[in-house]
């Protein structure tokens, strides 16, 4: 087998399904149990290579994985594994694959911790509200270790991804499974972030997206609006005086969270993400 040569139809086989070509070298590289900078190395890649008694098990798995790229089910789900700041996250089928945007709630959290660090003396309590794969969740307790976080989530499905992460990442995280409506009933804390379900109802996904993540963790109601709502609801009930929320949204939403936001919130900021679109909102409780 000529290896450059299979990774190029491997390649093709991707474009011709209208998916990113790069994916097949991910592909190619978890079936070789290497990163994909190391695909790029011969040596790595030779030495690898000759550890296959067959080299036809290499293939059959390499082309499994891309006719199942190829029918749009998430490259995360196929390798296992989503890049979220500096953290490896199990993901699969159940469970929202953490997106980049996202990663810059995790940051606002942060450097409102910092900015605050006067103030926010001794342990910093945070609840995730909806925290699907425990990336906002885990990147927190791992990036700041002043803070003691919280992760809320209904979904059996989502949770059993949950443990996983927290089991093999930070122990330390707490798993609460139940409704963000009446979870922590008594409980305060300093800080709520959230990436709750906020695609309106009747809007048209990508397919790896449509046909293959939960739907649950997806959409919010017809205007995407519904549980954001409850969400907030929520965060007013749970952060003591002063307490920050930062909450993840579409480009679109800004202004009608702020309205929902105005009653138990105070300095209202929207903040666009790395497309200078309007991404998320942070908020602190009066």
């Amino acid at each position: 087998m000529n290896f450059k040569e299979f990774l190029a139809a491997g390649k093709e086989q991707l474009s011709t399904a209208g998916i990113d070509p790069i994916d097949a070298e991910h592909l190619m590289a978890y079936a070789l149990g290497i990163s994909r900078m190391e695909l790029h190395n011969p040596v790595i890649v030779e030495d690898r290579l000759a550890g296959f008694e067959d080299l036809t098990i290499l293939e059959e798995t390499f082309w499994k994985l891309l006719d199942d790229r190829a029918n749009h089910e998430p490259l995360q789900y196929l390798t296992g594994v989503a890049y979220f700041r500096y953290l490896e996250i199990q993901v699969g089928p159940g469970v929202l694959v953490p997106r980049p945007e996202s990663e810059l709630l995790v940051q606002a959290v942060l450097d409102h911790c910092e900015k605050n660090s006067e103030k926010l003396t001794g342990v910093i309590s945070v609840v995730d509200l909806g925290s699907g794969s425990g990336a906002l969740a885990l990147a927190i307790s791992t990036e700041n270790p002043q803070t003691r976080v919280i992760a809320v989530e209904k979904d059996p499905a989502a949770i059993e991804w949950l443990k996983k992460n927290v089991s093999r990442i930070n122990e330390q995280v707490r798993i609460v499974e139940g409704d963000v409506v009446d979870a922590l009933e008594g409980v305060t804390c300093d800080v709520v972030i959230a990436n709750p379900p906020y695609v309106p109802d009747s809007q048209e996904l990508p397919r790896d997206v449509a046909d293959h993540e939960p739907a649950v963790a997806l959409f919010g109601g017809p205007t995407g609006l519904d549980i954001p709502g409850r969400f907030i609801d929520t965060a007013a009930r749970l952060l003591k005086p002063g307490g920050f929320f930062a909450l993840e949204h579409t480009e679109d939403q800004g202004p009608a969270l702020e309205k929902l936001l105005a009653e138990n919130f105070r300095d209202i900021l929207c903040h666009l993400d790395l497309t200078a679109r309007p991404r998320y909102t942070t908020a602190v409780r009066k």
